[in-house]
């Protein structure tokens, strides 16, 4: 047999083809991107929460993050952020870097409703975050303070209608969702109330058990112990029908002047733009099964939250929302 003769010398390096280095440097390049995703979560989660502690966003909020924490091995921080009805906190989460480590916790008020009353926004959330994972839905409950002396929907419309501009309703903000369902209601119902915006909901209760304000929208796990001590009255729930968690309470709709009205918020948690896939994949199974767990789900429902499933089309759902939000804008005359 004769043998091949090579034209390489004998003490020559082999040749690489240049595809076969381009891909080899390629795949070197991405090596320490892939080692960082594999470690995820490298150090402790911040998580932003636009509104003071104490409200049913925050409240909702620490039942999922803890269940999330002990499962991803890592200790997931919630930092409050009040003011500006979330704003502030979202703001502040789209600025963060899109490593997995900074993630937004709120509700359709802050990602949403106050775009509408606000177009000039610096952020845009479907533009800016990216969605992890929806958590679930909640109505709002409409309030009274014992000094008021109201103690049922019909007596509301009556009383506040024969003495406008007399009454005042507390809310999170102005473009929450609490100011929404309370300027949807003024339009609709023929009344003038004033509108006081806190800071966030933690402190409402407390001012309206006070007799400081006599009206309020409140999430029902944040009125729930002022109501279950007898220091504020229901009077009425957002949501087309009666919530669950207050079968007594009628829902808004139930008055003849308020027919058809429905107004509930959701929550979700976000994550900057940018964020690799494979991290936002994690994080969502991880909410998924958090939202599984037996106890999750009993602290969700006792604030009054219909639990989703954790996977459901945000990105439809907040482009429906931004809709009907602008056209509640429109219909109440909202201004910032």
């Amino acid at each position: 047999m004769v043998p091949i003769a090579s034209s390489q010398p004998a003490n020559a390096s082999p040749r690489v083809p240049r595809r076969s280095a381009l891909l080899a440097f390629a795949l070197s390049a991405c090596m320490p991107l892939a080692i960082a995703q594999a470690a995820y979560p490298s150090k402790p989660i911040n998580v932003l929460i636009g509104y003071p502690p104490g409200g049913s966003v925050d409240a909702v909020g620490r039942a999922v993050i803890e269940a999330m924490g002990k499962r991803l091995g890592t200790a997931m921080v919630i930092e409050n952020i009040g003011g500006a009805a979330g704003a502030i906190g979202v703001q502040k989460g789209v600025a963060a870097p899109a490593d997995g480590h900074t993630l937004v916790f709120g509700s359709s008020s802050e990602f949403v409703a106050v775009k509408a009353i606000n177009p000039a926004l610096k952020y845009d959330v479907q533009r800016d975050l990216v969605p992890v994972g929806y958590v679930g839905s909640i109505p709002l409950v409409l309030v009274a303070s014992r000094q008021s002396g109201v103690t049922s929907l019909n007596q509301f419309v009556s009383e506040v209608r024969a003495k406008p501009g007399k009454f005042s309703y507390g809310t999170s903000g102005v473009g929450s969702m609490l100011h929404f369902s309370g300027e949807l209601l003024k339009r609709q119902a023929g009344i003038s109330i004033l509108h006081i915006p806190y800071k966030g909901a933690g402190n409402i209760g407390s001012d309206l058990a006070g007799g400081n304000i006599e009206f309020a929208f409140l999430g029902p796990g944040a009125a729930r112990p002022f109501i279950d001590a007898g220091r504020i009255t229901p009077i009425a729930v957002t949501s087309a029908r009666r919530a669950a968690s207050l079968p007594d309470v009628p829902a808004l709709s139930e008055h003849p002047a308020l027919t058809g009205y429905d107004l509930v918020a959701w929550y979700a948690l976000m994550a900057p733009k940018g964020t690799p896939p494979t991290i936002v994949t994690r994080l969502q199974t991880v909410l998924v099964q958090s939202l599984q767990d037996v106890d999750v789900r009993s602290k969700l429902e006792r604030v009054g939250v219909e639990v989703g499933r954790g996977d459901e089309d945000l990105p439809r759902l907040m482009a429906r929302d931004a809709l009907q939000y602008q056209r509640i804008v429109q219909f109440a005359g909202m201004k910032e």
